[in-house]
């Protein structure tokens, strides 16, 4: 069976690593894969492989129609528009039309765990989108990806650097995944073939508070780092200090009081019933990236 399978934002990191693992995990042809984005010459080595690319601009609905001709199986990996209340909902809104209007058989999409129990900023965006597609008519796949590992990359060079972790996630737990699993979970679902709907929870296969990830920081880099509690206003404030845009800051506050209202404390068996395989543990990821974990002179930001 060769079907059509379009990934959207595709030039991204989540969407390069999808089509790596339809190609090279469930061998999908690469002329069956459409990768499309807003600036399709960053897609030049797709290309070369043999995928087809096309331009899909969110902001473009016409567009957007044009892109999901021929499609039968549509990836919409959710946009990065979150300086903008209410942006990236209409943005995926207009995405769900035009692939009704497309005829599209199948739309897949990247949501995050619970998000009709959330205080994540984001959480109404990916409620109001699952809603969108499950209202269409069409056959879906929803894949809830868990926070990454590779997020803890960002800020945790700078807490190792001065041994000091400031979190306000108390004593909630959270479960963690990295973005490579995601991505082989989603080419999993996008290349079976299916034709029923689901909803799938994609964690990792265990919860740990900020003492036992700062633990784990602490043992594979080989310096010591304290998590220091503080408050949700008090961990605002000193992001918006270190530069940190406030929507972003905003971000990060309302993800660590989900994980302190025990709202990310979710593990399931999704990932394996999707792959056949294990998530890599968080030990095992930083190992894999401890020269980006103990970067000296890497103060956080995205």
């Amino acid at each position: 069976m060769s079907e059509i399978i379009l990934v959207t934002g595709a030039a991204g990191q989540l969407g390069q690593r999808v089509i790596h693992h339809l190609i090279e995990t469930y061998k999908v042809a690469p002329g069956n894969i459409v990768a499309a984005t807003r600036s399709p010459e960053k897609l030049s080595e797709l290309e070369k492989k043999g995928v087809v690319t096309r331009k899909a601009d969110f902001d473009d609905a016409a567009g957007l129609e044009k892109a999901f001709a021929g499609v039968d199986r549509l990836l919409i990996i959710s946009t990065d528009a979150l300086d903008t209340p209410g942006k990236r909902l209409a943005q995926h809104k207009g995405a769900v039309a035009a692939a009704v209007k497309s005829g599209v058989k199948h739309i897949a999409y990247t949501s995050m765990p619970a998000p009709d129990n959330s205080l994540v900023t984001f959480a109404p965006d990916h409620l109001g989108s699952e809603n969108a597609i499950k209202a269409s008519g069409v056959a879906h796949t929803i894949i809830r990806d868990a926070w990454y590992h590779d997020n803890y990359l960002h800020g945790m060079p700078h807490n190792l650097q001065g041994g000091k972790w400031y979190s306000a996630t108390g004593d909630g737990k959270i479960s963690t995944i990295s973005r490579d699993d995601c991505a082989l979970a989603i080419a999993a679902a996008l290349a079976s073939g299916t034709s029923e709907s689901a909803t799938y929870t994609v964690t990792g296969t265990q919860s740990l508070d900020s003492r036992q990830i700062a633990a784990i920081v602490s043992d594979v880099a080989g310096k010591p780092l304290e998590v220091i509690d503080v408050t949700d206003e008090q961990l605002g404030q000193g992001m918006r200090g270190a530069g940190l845009p406030g929507f972003v800051a905003d971000m990060l506050v309302s993800a660590d009081a989900n994980t302190r209202a025990g709202k990310f404390d979710i593990v399931t068996e999704d990932f394996t019933k999707l792959t056949g395989k294990q998530p890599q543990p968080l030990k095992d990821f930083f190992v894999e990236h401890k020269a980006a974990l103990t970067a000296a002179g890497n103060a956080g930001g995205h």
